[in-house]
């Protein structure tokens, strides 16, 4: 192989390890919004259950808390029979080359019935 055969060769393959390691990036950011949207949902799930069996809205919103992401919010309603919590985060990308694209906002809601005698 010739020098210049060489370098083409090298240059080549530094691009494509370039575009290999956005392209791994990038799916490391949907891996890590795709786990915030899980973790919403958790942390709807057993807010809401909570609030069924008749937990303080405090209660069950520390009970939630420990699977949410960080920065999670929370909005929690009961009454007529049922408890409804929504849990919202924006996901920001924590990986410094992808630190200028937007942030993502996920959310969950759950609805759950509670038991009876339990409204606020």
């Amino acid at each position: 192989m010739h020098t210049r055969e060489r370098g083409m060769v090298t240059a080549e393959i530094a691009v494509s390890l370039t575009g290999l390691v956005i392209v791994l990036l990038g799916l490391l950011w949907v891996f890590g919004v795709v786990s915030a949207q899980i973790r919403c949902v958790d942390a709807a799930r057993d807010t809401a259950r909570a609030l069924a069996r008749g937990e303080s809205v405090a209660n069950a919103k520390a009970e939630g808390e420990r699977s949410a992401p960080d920065g999670a919010q929370f909005a929690v309603q009961v009454g007529d029979g049922n408890a409804t919590v929504r849990v919202s985060v924006r996901v920001q990308p924590t990986v410094p080359v992808l630190s200028r694209l937007p942030g993502v906002l996920v959310h969950s809601k759950a609805v759950v019935s509670t038991e009876p005698g339990v409204d606020e």
